[in-house]
């Protein structure tokens, strides 16, 4: 295909391409599957190899969200029978990172619902942070904590943080049918603030809330444009007690072909398969690692992943590698990048206007509950709540609500976390 070879020659060259070719990507055919995930696995390949990043989360702070997003197991007013508890002691996070370290996992994403952290709750996790980077020597420690105030994001960063993630999620024009409680704008700030206290920003999306084609192509050409280092894609878990809860829109093909138009667009970023791959990408995971360098390990915020020794083989079996703590992630371009922009606290990829894959040399999981598209962590704090009665099944045709496990792991269980 004309199309795929074009895309392809402007990956090499951290070219980006036009609106109309990504929105070309998502139209492919079935039979044109193969052929797209092979032309963005030659873009993967040039910028990370056959490396896999693995990521864990930390929950550190469960359900009892303020907030309104359609999407989330956590939100105001939802149903789903999830773990719900207050701060984990910065003792008890260490132990819950520990076991995604031990498992192979390089960064640790410590995540809170909520709106935003108070000065207090920044202190708190500054522990945190300090406490897990102690007990494991050259881990990376991304926060997501939801909206920043002005100075949070310098504090994270004293306090030893490498990243911050705030997900935009959707579309500037469609922001409003999935979330009231804040804007869209309200989110780009806080990746804004990240950048400025020259933080590594992680910002991805969700798809299959019954978005359009070309709401996905505006989310991740806003991506570019903040110049995210990672960008998670998330496939929302259609959790029962939420509004969201019909919505099953997405099949493993459609899930690979957005995969791909990500890592056409944001060629050389570290794309990561987030939350629901388990449900919505099924046996199609091991090809999606052509396209992503990156997955979570185990585990969500509030649903079960597979197994983490099945996400080992998994890599293993498809013939990729698990990327060492010694390794750089980022291409050379973006890793200089980011530690100049961290010197000088100018943000990480400032000096680059024009995005994530941009041709200037220079320039190089969580939207609060939303890094897993309203998955799971480790938890901790209180006992598990009572189980909710069990939700009838989905009319959906093709639903698989037998892969949406709220999950019972982690601290705080008597179950070991899944690592």
């Amino acid at each position: 295909m004309d199309l795929l070879n074009t895309l392809v020659e402007k990956g090499l060259r951290r070219e980006l391409p036009s609106r109309e070719e990504a929105l070309a990507v998502l139209a492919t055919s079935d039979d044109e599957l193969l052929d797209v995930v092979a032309a963005a696995g030659k873009v993967r390949r040039q910028w990370f190899g056959r490396r896999v990043k693995l990521n864990y989360l930390v929950n550190l702070k469960s359900g009892l969200c303020p907030e309104d997003c359609s999407y989330c197991s956590q939100r105001l007013g939802s149903t789903a029978g999830i773990l719900k508890y207050t701060w984990l002691k910065p003792d008890e996070a260490s132990q819950a990172a520990a076991a995604g370290v031990a498992g192979g996992a390089k960064r640790v994403c410590l995540v809170a619902s909520g709106r935003g952290p108070t000065d207090r709750d920044v202190d708190r996790v500054g522990k945190t942070i300090e406490a897990i980077k102690e007990q494991n020597e050259g881990v990376e420690v991304c926060a997501c904590l939801g909206l920043l105030s002005d100075g949070q994001a310098e504090r994270l960063r004293e306090a030893g943080a490498d990243a911050y993630n705030h997900n935009l999620n959707t579309s500037e024009g469609t922001y409003g049918e999935i979330t009231t409680t804040h804007t869209y704008q309200d989110r780009v700030d806080t990746v804004q603030k990240a950048h400025a206290a020259g933080l590594s920003a992680c910002s991805g999306l969700i798809a299959g809330m019954g978005e359009s084609d070309e709401d996905l192509v505006d989310v991740v050409y806003a991506l570019r444009d903040l110049d995210s280092d990672s960008v998670p894609v998330n496939f929302l878990i259609p959790f029962e007690g939420t509004p969201l809860a019909k919505e099953w829109n997405l099949t493993p093909q459609r899930c690979l072909r957005i995969l791909a138009m990500v890592r056409f667009v944001c060629p050389d970023v570290e794309v990561r398969i987030a939350g629901g791959r388990e449900v919505h990408l099924r046996s199609m995971q091991p090809l999606a690692l052509n396209i992503a360098n990156s997955i979570f390990l185990g585990d969500y915020l509030t649903s079960e992943g597979q197994a983490g020794q099945a996400d080992l083989d998994m890599i293993a079996d498809a013939g990729f590698e698990v990327e060492g703590a010694g390794t750089t992630t980022l291409p050379k371009h973006r890793a200089d990048a980011l530690a100049a922009a961290g010197a000088t606290g100018g943000g990480c990829g400032s000096q680059a206007s024009a995005g994530c894959g941009s041709q200037a040399e220079a320039g190089a999981g969580c939207g609060s509950h939303a890094e897993a598209g309203g998955g799971c962590g480790p938890c901790g704090g209180h006992a598990p709540q009572a189980e909710a009665p069990e939700a009838e099944p989905s009319e959906v045709p093709g639903a698989r609500t037998d892969l949406v496990s709220v999950r019972r792991r982690g601290a705080g269980t008597e179950l070991a976390p899944n690592a």
